[in-house]
Order: C-alpha cells, then sequence, then structure tokens
C-alpha cells in the first residue's frame, strides 16, 4: 500500500485531498505537527512514507510584499527541505505551486515548460520552491500549479461573492483578469491519479480547463445561486490596486495530462456546476 503524507493538511487543497485519499494509507499533517521550515523535523516526517504532496504554503500574496523573506521561508526552503527529505528516504514529492510563477503578460495558455519570470514576491518564493525542489529531487519531484482555487473548507472568492451578495444590492468585479477558476476537490481527484501513476517527475498544470475573467466568475456564481447576476457589474484592475501585481493572463496549459496518460482537467464551468451540486461551495 503506498503510504501518503501530506503536509499543510488543514488547508482548503489538504482537507479537499484527505477526503480523495479515504480509506488509503495517510498521514495528514498540519502546520502545528509539522514545520516544513525545519530540516529535521521534515526528515522526520517523510521517513516511512512513498509520496509526499506539499499544501503547505505562505499564500498572503500582499504581505508577502513586505516581508518576502517569511515567505521564502516557507514557499521555497520548506519545499527544499521536503524534496531533499523525499530524496533521502525515497520518496516523490508532489510540490504543489501556482500560476504567480509566471509574469501572466501572456497571449495564450501558459504551457508547461515555458519561462519562469514572476512580478510579485509571492511568486519569486513559489518559483524558488519549483526550482529549489527539482534541485534536490531531480528524478522525484513532481511539480503542479494552480490557480484561482474556491471549496469548502477555506476563504475563497466563491465564498466572499456569496457573502457580500447577502449584503449588496451590486457588486463591482475585475473583468480584465483571466484565469480558470478551480475546485478544490477536483484538484484532488488530479493529485491522486498522480499518486497512483507511475510518474515521477515533470510539471503539470492543476487547474480547470476553459478561462474565463473573475466578473465572468462572479457571474456564474451568482446564476448557480439562484442570484441575479446582473447585479454583478464590471470594472477594471486599476479600481482595485493592491500592493502585490495580479497577473491579467493566469490561463495554464494542460499538455502534460495526456502525455502521461491522464485525463485532462474538466471545464471550470461543469467543475462550478458540480460543485454547487455537492454542497461545497456556502450559500447565502
Amino acid at each position: 500500500m503506498t503510504r501518503i503524507l501530506i503536509a499543510g493538511a488543514s488547508g482548503m487543497l489538504g482537507r479537499d485531498l484527505q477526503t480523495a485519499l479515504a480509506g488509503r494509507a495517510v498521514t495528514a499533517a498540519t502546520r502545528a505537527e509539522l514545520d516544513i521550515t525545519d530540516a529535521a523535523s521534515a526528515s522526520d516526517a517523510v521517513a516511512g512514507h512513498d509520496v509526499v504532496v506539499n499544501c503547505a504554503a505562505y499564500t498572503a500574496v500582499d504581505a508577502a510584499e513586505s516581508d518576502e523573506e517569511a515567505a521564502h521561508l516557507i514557499n521555497a526552503t520548506g519545499a527544499e527541505n521536503l524534496a531533499r527529505a523525499s530524496a533521502r528516504h525515497g520518496a516523490r514529492l508532489i510540490q504543489v505551486s501556482t500560476d504567480y510563477v509566471f509574469a501572466g503578460d501572456a497571449t495564450s495558455p501558459y504551457a508547461e515548460d515555458a519561462r519562469l519570470a514572476p512580478v510579485s514576491a509571492y511568486g519569486r518564493t513559489k518559483a524558488d520552491g519549483e526550482r529549489l525542489a527539482r534541485a534536490a529531487h531531480p528524478d522525484g519531484t513532481i511539480i503542479v500549479r494552480t490557480a484561482w482555487l474556491y471549496g469548502q473548507h477555506g476563504p475563497n472568492f466563491a465564498a466572499t461573492m456569496l457573502k457580500l451578495a447577502a449584503d449588496r444590492e451590486t457588486l463591482t468585479v475585475v473583468d480584465d483578469q483571466r484565469g480558470q477558476p478551480t475546485w478544490t476537490a477536483d484538484l484532488a481527484a488530479h493529485l491522486v491519479a498522480l499518486i497512483d501513476s507511475p510518474v515521477t517527475h515533470g510539471v503539470f498544470h492543476g487547474t480547470a480547463s476553459g478561462e474565463t475573467t473573475w466578473f465572468g466568475f462572479a457571474r456564474a456564481i451568482f446564476e448557480n445561486a439562484g442570484l441575479d447576476p446582473e447585479r454583478v457589474q464590471p470594472t477594471d484592475s486599476s479600481s482595485f490596486v493592491r500592493p502585490a501585481p495580479r497577473p491579467a493572463y493566469s490561463v495554464l496549459g494542460h499538455d502534460a495530462w495526456a502525455a502521461a496518460g491522464l485525463a485532462t482537467p474538466r471545464d471550470w464551468r461543469t467543475a462550478l456546476d458540480a460543485a454547487f451540486t455537492a454542497g461545497a461551495v456556502a450559500t447565502p
């Protein structure tokens, strides 16, 4: 039986991954239980496991702009520690990464081998995490980049939209940033497919297929919740200035899945319908 360690198991993705792995030999370690920034702790935790899935991350994108050192410690050093430990103990590492490793200025989906060019502190730390993990365990590290996550077990855009819908008659949402809304349960299922596959290393994009804008995503959320989508109005990014720059284009390509003989992620709109049917998106 494959023995699996989940680091960052209390997060939105980590909890859905535990559900997807129900009945399997899983060690689910929260941040309090496993400090991945400590090399010795990481090594001790990895011992006895065949696969490590690193869902642990510093995800406060704006805060990272003024505290890049703290973000780097978790996102880069932590990833390297798990990779070194995985190499030492003969385990595969699945390192969850992000669209922020790219500049966000493309006009067609980013391929898995596209050049990394992060423009934010958060993106730099996650890009460093990819590089360090692959350098430490080149034949046993799988990078899975994702973006625009929503799900049942944590704060996310879908839940925020529904909360605001209960308090406001109209909302304005940016319509000049494109990406792929991704349900964490779908991503978890693809991580399980990788765990069960013979794949030992490489890069995969764990986002839904298709694309939309935050505005389009918000309107779809309203529709699925039985609310009037006309209550959501478009605006542009200049209306929401934040410390960290947001990628204008976060659409990722999925060629690696088919090349590995694995199913390509389904369309984001189909997944959103399924998430609502499953009760994974809270309604007012």
